[in-house]
């Protein structure tokens, strides 16, 4: 019912149950112990002391030798010790049978007899195993038979809480294991699910579960991302091999235009090679950034130079309202970010449509944006954008292996800004990239080094990393 661990669990708390038990009946002991001794010395000496009374109301006006003793030797007989009374002088006056062992075993009470304020005598009262010794013994046996009813109490308590106790740690514990070897044996759907036990236990399911559905939508993505560069391969691999072999065979001339066209299925397949290199060093983390104070202006305005020819072969109007904004960045690696977004722009911007790039400074943060007229993302497809490999339904007719969006969330990420993508289908989507101000300093320029820390393949980083907003109807 409970299993090993079940066992283990309720073992333990039998244990520390009887531990915490048995410490407190010792430290207990100990103290009524000194209570104990404490009492029968003080009864001791009360009985002492009353025998001495009862020794001088028969010595009265009488003395010794007209006193009846009876009574008194009948009160500590009576209590099973022993007594001696002597008279001033040393004489003794009376004696139990048995006082000399009494007296040898146990320990003994002196009390002086005294009559009208003049000592007559003494009163010797020795316990040995008398009284006390009951006393004693009947305390020992009723605090074993205590222990005994403490120890079966705890047990029994232990037992009714680490049961259920138990089968609440260990009923997760076991699904957490089994779900684990499961997937360990190729079961790609095995799930924990919803367990009952603690709220941490929940929170552990829940997040075995996640981290295994990140997983399988990862492993999903890698195997398209396969196909989409087997697919992309096949066709240069194809048009190089078919010309390579014409001109071998003397069907084809080696002619520049021809030519051209060979070294452009070799640019498209070096272009293929690169992202994968690109996207291989993102996720080691081994670029470099050098920080330093620059207008951002200035480096959206280099990049879109470099693809205004890009631009009119496609028919698109690139529109640019650029406005200087000082911030701390890398201009190497902001220039692929505004490359990067441009060239994701233009790829699903119809001929005839518009792509604006604008910078400006909104508030506390500089702000670079990108917006377009193309197909706009569809609403269930937006929060994955930005994730590595993921391409979209209607993005299988555009070239690309989907990683250009990834490497810019993680240079974003790595210049202390963020990246939020607004999106209506049909009607276009504006990318915005925030960076931190330049602070104004003496030098006029401030230059830092950072390297970039990417999180492990798969993880989404949906709040600070990148912000998803889609209107209109989901996709």
């Amino acid at each position: 019912m409970i299993g090993r661990l079940g066992l283990q669990l309720t073992t333990a708390f039998v244990a520390v149950a009887l531990a915490a038990v048995l410490a407190a009946l010792l430290i207990f002991s100990v103290s009524l112990g000194r209570d104990f001794n404490r009492l029968v010395r003080s009864q001791n000496r009360d009985l002492a002391r009353s025998v001495a009374f009862a020794a001088a109301a028969a010595y009265g006006n009488v003395g010794w030798a007209g006193a009846d003793l009876q009574p008194v030797v009948a009160l500590v007989t009576s209590s099973g010790s022993g007594l001696q009374i002597r008279a001033s002088n040393g004489t003794l006056v009376g004696e139990t049978p048995g006082y000399a062992v009494e007296a040898a075993q146990g320990p003994t009470v002196t009390e002086a007899v005294v009559v009208r304020g003049n000592r007559v005598g003494w009163t010797t009262v020795a316990f040995g195993h008398g009284q006390e010794a009951r006393l004693i013994a009947s305390y020992l046996t009723e605090r074993l038979q205590d222990r005994l009813a403490a120890a079966i109490a705890a047990v029994l308590i232990a037992l009714i809480v680490a049961l259920p106790l138990s089968r609440l740690i260990t009923a997760p514990v076991d699904r957490l294991i089994w779900a684990a070897h499961a997937r360990g044996s190729g079961d790609k759907n095995a799930r924990v699910g919803p367990v009952r036990g603690f709220g941490k236990f929940n929170e552990l399911a829940m997040a075995f579960d996640e981290m295994a559905q990140t997983k399988e939508e990862q492993d999903q993505l890698r195997r398209n991302l396969v196909a989409d560069v087997a697919h992309e391969l096949r066709t240069p691999i194809a048009v190089l091999q078919a010309g390579h072999e014409a001109m071998l065979d003397g069907f084809t001339d080696a002619t520049p235009d021809y030519l051209g066209s060979l070294r452009d299925e070799v640019l498209r397949l070096a272009r293929m090679v690169d992202d994968l290199q690109r996207l291989a060093s993102a996720e080691a983390a081994a670029m470099q950034l050098t920080l330093i104070r620059r207008d951002l202006a200035a480096v959206a305005a280099t990049a879109a130079a470099s693809l205004v020819d890009t631009f009119e072969a496609a028919n698109i109007t690139l529109v640019e309202r650029l406005a200087k904004v000082e911030v701390m960045c890398d201009p190497l690696r902001m220039h692929e970010v505004v490359v990067n977004l441009l060239t994701n722009a233009l790829k699903f911007t119809p001929a005839g449509g518009q792509v604006t790039l604008e910078t400006r400074q909104p508030d506390v943060m500089g702000a670079l944006m990108v917006s377009d007229t193309g197909i706009g993302i569809p609403a269930d497809e937006l929060p994955h954008v930005a994730e590595r490999f993921y391409r979209g339904h209607r993005s299988a007719e555009v070239a690309g292996s989907g990683i250009g969006l990834t490497i810019v969330t993680e240079l974003v990420h790595a210049h202390n800004g963020t990246l939020s993508i607004h999106s209506k289908e049909g009607q276009g989507t504006t990318v915005k990239v925030s960076l931190p101000l330049a602070k104004p300093d003496k030098n006029g320029q401030t230059v830092q080094h950072r390297r970039i820390k990417t999180p492990p393949p798969g993880t989404r980083r949906r709040h600070g990393g990148i912000i998803a907003k889609a209107e209109g109807k989901r996709g």
